[in-house]
């Protein structure tokens, strides 16, 4: 019975020591869960091609950073929903003015919002154009550090301590308990 008992509390005490040393165990350069991978898009990439239409010409406009759907509107099409990993034909309408340039505005349902310019061709073309606008705005932060921070030499000391105070805990109790036994006999 003592046995179980001096097991349970080693039991305590290790448990104390990994619930109060997890940051002191945390590995340097581990990347954190759901690292972009190397090229990926980031939230707020928008494309618009042609950047060069004629009147009456079309547009495919996509949003490969939005996880969410997005819309894009301009005064020249009617407004079109993107749904995530897709992309969408436009008209342009044919009154648009000849070597104007109007602007796309895209809009994530997660709340990224950037403009891209398309400009209208000054005579119609046969043949449309390739090149595509890319924009990528600043990236600011998307919210949490994920784990990006080191324990602050406070928190490692409390830590420690509580490690500390764990195990003489286990230790003390374990020898008052093997001191009282043998009185007892």
């Amino acid at each position: 019975m003592r046995a179980i008992r001096a097991a349970s509390t080693a039991l305590l005490g290790a448990a104390a020591l990994a619930l109060a040393a997890p940051a002191a165990l945390a590995a340097d350069g581990v990347p954190a869960p759901g690292a972009r991978a190397p090229g990926a898009k980031a939230p707020g990439d928008f494309l618009v091609s042609p950047a060069v239409v004629a009147p009456g010409g079309r547009v495919t406009l996509s949003a490969p950073g939005c996880a969410s759907t997005a819309r894009a509107s301009a005064g020249i099409f009617d407004t079109a929903t993107i749904a995530p990993g897709a992309s969408v034909t436009a008209t342009v309408d044919a009154d648009a003015k000849r070597g104007a340039v109007y602007t796309v505005l895209f809009n994530c349902t997660g709340g990224v919002q950037d403009t891209v310019a398309l400009t209208i061709s000054g005579a119609p073309s046969a043949t449309p154009t390739i090149s595509a606008t890319i924009l990528t705005p600043p990236r600011g932060v998307q919210g949490g550090l994920g784990g990006s921070m080191a324990p602050s030499t406070t928190e490692v000391a409390v830590g420690g301590v509580l490690a500390v105070t764990a195990v003489s805990g286990a230790a003390f109790y374990a020898i008052r308990r093997r001191a009282g036994a043998g009185r007892r006999h």
